[in-house]
């Protein structure tokens, strides 16, 4: 393929993108030189003609996104920040993959500037510019309010994005909902190079995509990625097309220029080799082929533009925004504030408490009547569910949905679309909007990328999961999550709440409100449970410390501690009452987040779970892994480490243990009194492991005078 429709200076800037991602990741001997140097044009195009952005205030509101999807290729967007002013040197590059660097493998939010999202695993970048692309209509619908050109919000999303993207599920689950909705302003270019790890995409991927996504409602056009005019023309066309979303097909080459490895995999993932590199540059015609990190002057002059035209693209919609602030000051407060990330004043006057006599009530519908109290107080909420609102509970009352060309409700149908909500919703979250998305617990394993990615950048979705345990009752193990409250608790930086009640689940979405470093995800029942009376207390007193004394012994110190989550704190509350009546002094915890109660002084977390009381019971209807941690050697944890069943959950719950009566004879068994607790029980044909029940002499040493060495987590309740 030859490059047409350069100017000479033209050729020297493109050349200037691919010799910098050639000597960067020959540098650090890793990394992934072919994709950059291939899509050198399109994306210098972009960035010169296209994009706006002012490098001098990364995040000013109205600047166009860039998203790289395919994060592999991070030294062309390096590249690019560094030759366009933002505050990254020739050093950053240098120092690429880098212990302590700007420039790590993939692109980083909020370690480079100028780096909209985090990107790798292929796909979720799609699922982000969909996401942001969808804020920015939610965004202009809210803001823009006249017809006078006072428009604060008409920013486009750019993204680059290839053949392993298109791959992944989660791109056609976000591409799909993007035509759906006619998200216009949204505008992939896809890295058409036929060239993946293993060799030619003929192996496994022979599709006609652009038929693909004609089918998903979107605006497709084919061009040589290497012609700058057809580049720009194609830009054009998709910038025009305000009602649906563009993906412009990119025939390129993969390592243009290399002489021995255009075209090959061996380009994708590895270091061209010095000498490769050398001929790399004689081959594209470069002033100092022997020389490396060489900018020429003229080519960096050209580039740097980009610092004075952004200033006067943001100064010209300064002015813009200051006539309409000054016409809608309220609407222009709130605008200030979403730019800061801060709720509005008085937004928790509205949060609703519960009694007693009010239940007893699933804590999904609680939530219903939570999300339905504050919404109005909270126009940046936006959310809903995977085709799953009746169940959920998550649909905002009142509200309109959003809608094909109709962006003015609050309510998202995302389609049973798991992978590519979370994808959204982070995409949504990184352009201001507070989004939420609900699903079913077990359903979470299908948004752990998402989720992890939301973690990783620190950003603050809120992602609700219902029908929490094998308390769903007859759907069955294929619906009843046994694991994944301990894999979610696996992932750094996310936030997961348990609430006991409906009290506690309005505390719960209050701290999930208020959380800005990472994800929270709140995990809520489908059947009904008891509000006790001990949750409706100050906020700071309970919930918000991720753990507390939802009612203390009497008479003295505890003899033991029980720790329960969710519907089952009602059990330890039981137990509590049944030990009572046998002389035993038994404090309850609600633990609602670990990760909140790690959060606290280690004074506090001492003063809930007193180091001198060893004897502990936990109980949640779920996998014990995990609470080794806070029941220690001499106590036990009361779970379900093997799958469930279909039955009414009563029963199951009955089967399995998870009874307060259980409860209380573990807490007896690891006091050393008599006592009969019962080991779990056998699944119904016994076909699913780990399902007998202990050996008598089993439950003798763990009830009785020996202190077990065995990890609680180990002993099965």
């Amino acid at each position: 393929m030859q490059q047409v429709g350069l100017t000479k200076l033209d050729e020297l800037a493109i050349n200037t993108i691919r010799t910098l991602a050639m000597d960067g990741v020959q540098k650090a001997n890793s990394g992934h030189p072919g994709t950059p140097m291939g899509v050198a044009t399109m994306a210098y195009t972009l960035w010169t003609e296209f994009m706006r952005y002012n490098p001098r205030d990364p995040q000013w509101p109205n600047r166009d996104r860039f998203v790289l999807s395919a994060g592999h290729a991070s030294m062309l967007l390096y590249s690019l920040l560094y030759l366009t002013g933002y505050d990254l040197d020739l050093e950053d590059l240098k120092n690429f993959r880098q212990w302590g660097s700007k420039t790590p493998g993939h692109p980083e939010y909020g370690l480079t500037p100028g780096v909209e999202t985090t990107t790798g695993p292929l796909g979720q970048g799609v699922g982000n510019a969909v996401g942001m692309a969808l804020a920015e209509h939610y965004l202009a619908a809210r803001y823009n309010k006249d017809k006078e050109d006072l428009f604060v919000v008409d920013w486009y999303v750019y993204g680059i994005c290839s053949d392993g993207d298109l791959m992944e599920g989660v791109a056609s689950e976000a591409a799909s909902l993007a035509g759906e909705l006619g998200l216009g302003r949204l505008i992939l270019m896809y890295d058409d190079n036929h060239i993946t790890i293993e060799g030619d995409t003929q192996l496994a991927f022979t599709e006609d995509v652009g038929k693909r996504f004609e089918a998903y409602k979107w605006h497709v056009q084919h061009i040589d990625g290497n012609d700058k005019d057809e580049v720009a023309a194609a830009l054009e066309a998709a910038r025009n097309m305000l009602g649906a979303p563009s993906l412009i097909v990119c025939r390129t080459e993969i390592a243009y220029g290399s002489p021995h490895k255009a075209n090959t995999a061996e380009a994708h993932g590895n270091p061209l080799g010095v000498s490769e590199v050398k001929l790399t540059k004689e081959n594209l015609g470069w002033p100092k082929p022997d020389e490396t990190f060489y900018v020429p002057q003229e080519a960096l002059d050209h580039f740097r533009q980009a610092v004075d035209r952004g200033a006067q693209q943001q100064a010209a919609w300064q002015a813009r925004y200051d006539q309409w602030a000054a016409k809608y000051p309220d609407l222009a407060a709130e605008f200030q504030r979403m730019t800061r990330g801060e709720l509005p004043p008085g937004w928790t006057d509205n949060l609703p408490g519960f009694k007693p006599e009010d239940g007893p009530m699933a804590t999904r519908s609680a939530q219903g009547k939570v999300l339905n109290s504050i919404a109005a107080k909270l126009p940046l909420l936006v959310g809903g569910s995977a085709d799953l609102a009746p169940s959920t509970d998550t649909y905002l009352k009142g509200f309109d949905d959003i809608g094909h060309h109709d962006f003015s409700g609050r309510n998202m149908h995302f389609g049973v679309r798991e992978h590519g909500m979370g994808a959204v919703a982070n995409g949504m979250t990184l352009s201001g909007l507070r989004a939420y998305t609900g699903t079913f617990l077990i359903f979470s394993d299908y948004m752990r990328p998402p989720m992890r990615l939301a973690a990783l950048m620190s950003i603050n979705p809120i992602f609700v999961f219902t029908h929490d345990s094998v308390g769903l009752g007859e759907d069955g193990p294929t619906h009843q999550p046994i694991e994944m409250l301990a894999a979610l608790r696996a992932v750094p930086n996310s936030c997961v709440i348990r609430p006991a009640d409906a009290n506690e689940t309005a505390a719960a979405w209050r701290a999930a409100l208020e959380r800005q470093d990472g994800p929270s995800l709140i995990v809520l029942t489908r059947q009904k449970v008891p509000i006790f009376a001990e949750t409706a207390r100050p906020y700071e007193e309970g919930l918000s410390r991720g753990a507390y004394v939802l009612r203390d012994a009497e008479g003295g110190n505890p003899d033991v501690i029980l720790i329960g989550t969710g519907s089952e704190v009602q059990l330890a509350m039981g137990a509590a009452d049944q030990l009572k009546q046998q002389g035993v002094r038994a404090r309850v915890v609600s633990m609602p987040s670990w990760e909140l109660f790690e959060r606290q002084s280690q004074e506090y977390r001492d003063s809930v779970l007193p180091p001198n009381v060893k004897k502990r019971v936990s109980v949640e209807a779920a996998a014990t892994f995990g609470w080794c941690r806070w029941v220690g050697d001499e106590g036990h944890a009361v779970g379900i480490d093997h799958y469930g069943a279909s039955a009414p959950y009563e029963i199951i719950m009955e089967k399995f243990g998870l009874t307060a009566g259980n409860v209380a004879q573990w807490a007896l068994a690891i006091l050393g009194r008599p006592a009969h607790p019962a080991g779990q029980g056998q699944h119904p044909g016994g076909r699913h492991g780990r399902g007998d029940a202990p050996h008598e002499e089993d439950l003798e040493q763990q009830g009785g005078t020996e202190t077990s060495t065995e990890s609680p987590a180990h002993k099965q309740s």
